[in-house]
């Protein structure tokens, strides 16, 4: 039975989850957390300041030796049986997410089935942590290489993906046996804080998840990091926050692990298959109504097709049909924001001023909630503002090139190296691509790349780590090394 949408909002938890209780905050004012379609208050909830968070971290730093020590296979199905429960309720998660978000409830459907893999994933990691045992190549003893939990973790999720972002994080934290203080968003926090209800009644244990809200994000996250129990941080949002934070970690040398901005690149050669390079630019730009850190944000096109490619890929984009994410009609809902609407006004004013011609869009759409028209611009220019920055919005701006060695040049053109797209038909340009082209990750003619079983994370600016595939355990481990004499001197 599909619950109304009061209904749904009666199931979400309003307060802090500290040492397996909710709890209410300290912090000055509750938190009201607003539709983006509509620009109302869904539902206020708890404002946590340094105390709350200091208590949390106490929770997680009791539980952690506990936790440790459960089976592999114990917390394996905790992890199994929360993943159970999230596919039997997903159609409330995907409406709970198009609600805060504001992402068409298809798109949210998707990003449930998507995040919710994260936790049968490391599940499935968590019984598969290994070592090994041999000889030291003098024969004089034997070495042994365990892995084991680096810790207390705190993890700082953004508003864009509310549910994948928290079990790409809170999946391998617990697999691997460390416990976590998760700080959610502001904007977003709803469905976190849905999920960890859901881990509640799964059976995790008090302490090993923590949940604190905060408007506050800054002065309530600083006494976690500078805190000794503290031993990892993990982070996905903007570049300028992450070096703050590597900043703030370096005084006491926490693990860590960025997941930070991108300028993608998409390119299109003259031999592309122009139905696929749509279809793939449709996906890579228009996810999460472009406010994706993997979104393309530079369309790098060949002189001979480029104006082909912009007016198909216009005529879809003015396909979409704006509205509320709930909406089962909707195709494109609303930006976060009226920052993030007025961004996009700033971006497409500039790259006319700068030589650049609007094809579809370009505009905000007046009345209730965060609309902007999904936008292409073509003939930009190389060096306007666009392309320098991350666009986060549904605005694409296309840019043309001559030669191979040019579009590669354009493409690496940024301080960001987190993924890139290339469509093209030629086997031999293709691997050139990918060894060529400066990112950690690449879609070769296709526009969407993420996957549980693979490991996620960029280059240069873009961060450190990855989140994801057999490497993504790895973050919540350390390496100990032991020697021992030969048993048979």
């Amino acid at each position: 039975m599909t619950l109304s949408e009061a209904e749904l909002l009666a199931k979400v938890p309003t307060g802090l989850y500290i040492d397996g209780q909710w709890v209410e905050g300290r912090g000055e004012n509750a938190i009201a957390v607003e539709d983006p379609a509509t620009g109302k208050v869904l539902l206020e909830i708890a404002n946590a300041n340094a105390q709350d968070a200091l208590a949390a971290l106490a929770a997680a730093d009791a539980a952690q030796a506990k936790w440790a020590r459960t089976a592999p296979r114990e917390r394996a199905e905790i992890l199994r049986r929360t993943f159970d429960l999230v596919r039997e309720r997903a159609e409330e998660f995907a409406m709970l997410i198009s609600l805060e978000m504001g992402k068409p409830i298809a798109e949210a459907r998707g990003e449930v089935t998507y995040g919710n893999e994260f936790l049968r994933w490391f599940s499935e990691e968590a019984v598969r942590i290994t070592g090994r045992y041999g000889s030291s190549p003098e024969g004089t003893g034997r070495m042994l290489v365990a892995k084991r939990p680096v810790g207390p973790a705190f993890a700082i999720t953004p508003w864009n993906f509310p549910l994948a972002m928290a079990t790409r994080k809170i999946g391998p934290a617990l697999a691997a046996g460390c416990t976590i203080v998760v700080k959610p968003a502001e904007l977003t926090p709803l469905t976190t804080l849905l999920l960890v209800k859901t881990f509640e009644e799964a059976g995790v244990p008090a302490g090993v998840i923590n949940v604190i809200t905060t408007s506050t994000s800054a002065a309530t996250s600083a006494p976690i990091i500078s805190d000794r129990r503290l031993r990892k941080i993990t982070f996905t949002g903007s570049t300028a926050v992450g070096r703050k934070l590597l900043e703030q970690s370096a005084e006491r040398v926490l693990r860590t692990s960025m997941e930070l901005g991108g300028n993608a690149p998409f390119l299109v050669f003259a031999d592309a298959d122009l139905d696929a390079a749509v279809n793939g630019a449709m996906l890579a730009k228009m996810r999460n109504i472009g406010q994706a850190c993997t979104a393309a944000n530079r369309f790098i096109v060949h002189e001979s097709v480029a104006e082909e490619f912009a007016h198909r890929f216009a005529a879809r984009l003015g396909q979409l049909q704006l509205g509320r994410g709930i909406d089962a009609d909707t195709t494109c809902g609303p930006v976060i924001d009226q920052r993030a609407r007025a961004n996009m006004e700033r971006l497409v004013e500039a790259t006319v001023r700068e030589g650049g011609q609007v094809i579809t869009g370009g505009q905000s759409v007046a009345g209730d909630g965060y609309f902007f028209t999904p936008t292409v611009l073509d003939n930009v220019q190389p060096g306007s503002t666009i392309l320098k920055e991350e666009i986060f919005g549904p605005v694409a701006p296309i840019v043309r090139f001559k030669t191979e060695d040019e579009a590669v040049a354009l493409a690496n053109d940024t301080e960001y190296g987190l993924i890139s797209y290339a469509f093209t038909q030629d086997l031999k340009r293709g691997l050139r691509l990918v060894e060529s082209l400066d990112t950690g990750m690449t879609g070769l003619n296709t526009g969407l790349v993420s996957n549980a079983a693979a490991p996620f994370g960029g280059v240069k600016e873009s961060g450190t780590g990855r989140e994801g595939g057999v490497e993504g355990i790895q973050e919540y481990l350390e390496t100990k090394y032991v020697m021992t004499p030969d048993p048979f001197l």
